[in-house]
């Protein structure tokens, strides 16, 4: 199973905002993309998403910004990817060319209980679990380590 590109930094940028909570600091959509090297634009989606959810919360104007909230902080992470992912399959099995096999296949069933398996192995997990050191000790190095150079013509 892989996860889609959105619940990957969905998951990286409550990361990000627990450890900053953590220490009193609050973060932007911008900040979080920068640490995690993807676009501002994709993020602050993200972000407003999370927000929502009741996941995280964005205050305005000075001593503003992005923090998580208590239900984020605790929340399963099984149980966030599955609203990230929504109830979609593993394969598609309808669709403009569907499989002719899809009346009868024994895989189809066998690979919506492997999905919600590889949740359930999730759901023990929550936010504040796994930005525990040494995750922590890394997420606090992203917002202080120099940005490699990306070379000329960049």
């Amino acid at each position: 199973m892989q996860l889609s590109r959105s619940s990957d930094l969905a998951l990286r940028a409550l990361m990000r905002l627990a450890v900053a909570d953590e220490r009193g600091d609050r973060m932007t959509a911008a900040a979080i993309a920068e640490s995690v090297n993807a676009s501002t634009s994709h993020v602050a989606k993200i972000v407003s998403r999370l927000v929502d959810l009741g996941l995280a919360e964005s205050r305005r104007g000075r001593g503003g910004g992005l923090v998580i909230t208590e239900a984020g902080r605790h929340e399963s992470v099984g149980t966030l990817l599955r609203e990230l992912e929504g109830p979609g399959e593993v394969i598609q099995c309808e669709g403009p060319t569907p499989c002719p096999l899809a009346g009868n296949c024994g895989l189809r069933r066998a690979l919506v209980d492997a999905r919600e398996a590889f949740f359930a192995a999730l759901d023990p997990l929550t936010v504040e679990g796994i930005v525990r050191a040494p995750t922590r000790q890394v997420s606090l190095s992203l917002s202080t380590a120099p940005r490699p150079d990306p070379g000329p013509g960049s």
